[in-house]
């Protein structure tokens, strides 16, 4: 029988699109008062990877991502994506989103983002919450699973992710 342990705690990271600059910097900014400190930052990225968000919020989309200092425990990291989602609905204007706000975490071997819709490969956390396995970490660097976005999938995206993973294991080695 295997022995019970706890895991590290994980490194939580947003990747939040939006056509509206001036809402992904008010959006940035309740990010951090809920979540802390931020210690990775892009800038702003061409969205086009699908049309999805399009007939909602828009043309010209721009996505950025954010790495929290404060690592985070595992427990009940579900709660990260009920208050995100909280946090989308609060800028909704004539029943559309203008924003969208996608959480994850990063640790050694992984990448996971979260969802409220359930797939095949998605396990459930709690209160209708999924975990999106999204990328792996082998040959030191992050590759993707056959479900994988496609931008997350990207070269530029898997750089954004490496240098999010070296902050966090050089956090981890200071633990």
């Amino acid at each position: 029988m295997g022995r019970v342990h706890i895991p590290a705690r994980v490194k939580l990271i947003v990747g939040f699109i939006s056509a509206e600059i001036e809402l992904l910097k008010v959006a940035q900014a309740a990010l951090e008062k809920a979540f802390g400190r931020t210690d990775y930052e892009t800038g702003l990225i061409d969205f086009g990877w699908t049309d999805y968000y399009e007939e909602e919020m828009g043309l010209k989309l721009k996505r950025k991502f954010l790495g929290f200092k404060k690592l985070v425990d595992l427990d009940n990291i579900y709660r990260i994506k009920l208050k995100t989602n909280m946090l989308e609905k609060r800028y909704y204007k004539s029943g559309k989103r203008r924003i969208n706000i996608d959480p994850g975490y990063i640790d050694l071997s992984k990448l996971v983002l979260f969802s409220t819709k359930d797939y095949s490969h998605r396990i459930y956390l709690n209160k209708g919450i999924f975990a999106d396995p999204a990328l792996f970490y082998r040959d030191r660097t992050f590759n993707p699973w056959p479900w994988t976005y496609p931008d997350y999938k990207s070269e530029a995206y898997i750089n954004i992710f490496n240098s999010i993973r070296a902050i966090y294991k050089q956090d981890l080695s200071k633990a």
